[in-house]
């Protein structure tokens, strides 16, 4: 006896590992795993998802793996990288819009856009509302009507030199009484600011109506079919590899940032927590079979994926590295050695 095996508990190990080694490959692994894979789905007819886990245990996977992990720096180049190769490969050139979003979709997600109209009628009122268009609008009606009074007016279209004579005067004026223009601005300017919630008011009624189910869907859909035949590498033109990475780097920022809110955790909790209310009680296997998984969807992803996967590590030794860990400890124990002894 030696290293605490008997000469038949050593025995016993060397064709125990080859049993094992043997038994993982092929045909017998197939076999194998489709057995289990059966045996599996069986247990899971009887097995809730209360019973194998919690709501708590779910969101401390999604806290610890989602929320706290370190991410290191290379995860933002790496982003970028594959998305620039994404980028450059020769689908965008070669893909229409209308290939991977055809007209039928479009018109699908018009249809329930035009169902927001209250969602619309609020939108439209808060652009109205800004300040940034009230100022859009205050300039574009100052200048139309400094434009209309000296140069486009039907009178300085009709009359011969009576723009010239207009501009003439104003300039003249402006000489007699200093300080002419700047008061008729400022006036102008008052009247605009007095009239702009009226003007404001009056252009945000024309926009409901005018924004009507038939116009907005007939504007998308032309826009639509001004682009569905371009391809892809036609819609990002302008986009460089430098931008590119840009925006992967804020995008990756954002995430960093986005995950920790309480906002994040909130929206994650009401998802797990819904998801244990509708299938808690309900067999696990119901539950992977609305999500599309089926005994065969898992067996022919072992076979895909698995398989291979062992023929590598019995080419490396790991296999049998692995078998000799799992099975060394039992041969050389005392209820093995008392067995043997009197063979050993």
């Amino acid at each position: 006896m030696t290293d605490g095996y008997t000469d038949i508990a050593r025995a016993l190990l060397e064709q125990h590992v080859r049993h094992e080694l043997n038994a993982l490959k092929g045909a017998r692994l197939r076999k194998f795993l489709s057995t289990e894979v059966d045996e599996l789905f069986t247990v899971m007819k009887t097995l809730t998802l209360n019973r194998v886990t919690s709501v708590d245990r779910i969101m401390g996977v999604i806290r610890r793996t989602v929320m706290e992990m370190e991410l290191d720096g290379g995860i933002p180049e790496l982003a970028g990288e594959m998305a620039l190769a994404v980028m450059q490969s020769p689908a965008q050139a070669d893909t229409r819009l209308g290939d991977i979003f055809d007209r039928e979709q479009a018109s699908a997600f018009v249809e329930e856009a035009l169902e927001l109209r209250e969602h619309r009628r609020r939108l439209i009122s808060e652009i109205m509302a800004h300040p940034v268009y009230q100022e859009l609008v205050s300039n574009v009606v100052y200048h139309g009507l400094v434009n209309y009074l000296y140069e486009d007016n039907l009178i300085t279209r009709s009359v011969p030199g009576v723009g010239s004579m207009m501009k003439f005067g104003k300039r003249m004026a402006n000489r007699a009484v200093p300080g002419l223009d700047e008061t008729f601005e400022r006036r102008l300017k008052v009247w605009l600011s007095d009239s702009l919630p009226g003007l404001i008011s009056r252009s945000e009624e024309f926009l409901h109506k005018a924004l009507s189910d038939e116009e907005i869907r007939d504007s998308v859909m032309a826009a639509w079919v001004s682009v569905e035949d371009r391809t892809i590498a036609d819609l990002q033109a302008g986009l460089g590899e430098i931008q590119l990475q840009e925006f992967v780097v804020l995008g990756y920022e954002f995430w960093l940032r986005f995950r920790n809110t309480p906002y994040f955790e909130g929206c994650a909790r009401a998802v797990v927590e819904h998801l244990f209310e509708k299938y808690g009680e309900l067999p696990l296997v119901e539950l992977l079979g609305d999500v599309g998984v089926s005994e065969a969807v898992v067996k022919r992803e072992l076979e895909s994926q698995l398989v291979p996967l062992v023929d590598v590590l019995r080419e490396e030794g790991y296999l049998e590295a692995l078998i000799r860990r799992r099975l060394e400890p039992f041969y050389r124990s005392a209820a093995v050695r008392k067995l043997t002894q009197s063979d050993g």
